[in-house]
């Protein structure tokens, strides 16, 4: 039986980074999951758990920020940190993001809401962390690397670092509103000044 007792953090950020990352890798152990979902953009929460974490016997799937989100025709992840994180046997997936995508250009070119902006303000309600984790499931689903139905423990925060874990079923992004969150492992707190 998993103590099924949920970690709340006093605030959100980079400095809960290894305890959720821990607790992700105990729960999916407990649970007997095998698929690790993790958010990164530059790649410091990655290389954490691949230097730190003992993660043995479970698949860690890396999701990054697509080319150009920040700017043109660029990724914030090192292309030899993604090298490296493919040698540790790492899956390393850069997609779409599936709560804006393309959707975005329609809202910032027409100053409208979109049903998917929809979806991601309703997860933020729980924290920016639950909407990158049901995200990254999406888009690691879309890419082959976890499979729909299956439970990950998906891995995200708010920010900078890890703050927010959770099992989930994912579906892919065609398919997103039928994400079943089963269990919520850690979470911050998040305060009007960090909203």
């Amino acid at each position: 039986m998993i103590n099924d007792k949920i970690t709340y953090f006093e605030k959100t950020g980079i400095e809960n980074t290894e305890t959720t990352l821990k607790l992700a890798v105990e729960t999916a152990n407990a649970l007997g999951i095998k698929n690790i979902v993790l958010a990164t953009t530059g790649g410091d929460t990655a290389r954490m758990m691949a230097d730190r974490i003992n993660h043995e016997g479970i698949t860690i799937t890396v999701v990054t920020h697509v080319y150009g989100m920040i700017k043109p025709n660029w990724n914030p992840m090192p292309a030899e940190l993604r090298r490296y994180l493919l040698e540790k046997g790492f899956n390393v997936c850069t997609a779409a993001h599936a709560l804006s995508g393309a959707e975005r250009s329609l809202s910032n070119t027409f100053k409208g809401v979109y049903p998917l902006e929809i979806i991601a303000h309703t997860l933020r309600m729980l924290g920016q962390g639950t909407k990158v984790c049901v995200e990254i499931c999406a888009m690691a689903a879309d890419a082959g690397y976890v499979m729909c139905g299956e439970p990950v423990v998906a891995v995200g925060g708010t920010g900078r670092g890890a703050d927010t874990a959770m099992v989930i079923r994912p579906e892919v992004s065609s398919n997103i509103i039928k994400t079943k969150i089963d269990r919520i492992i850690c979470k911050p707190i998040e305060t009007a000044a960090e909203k």
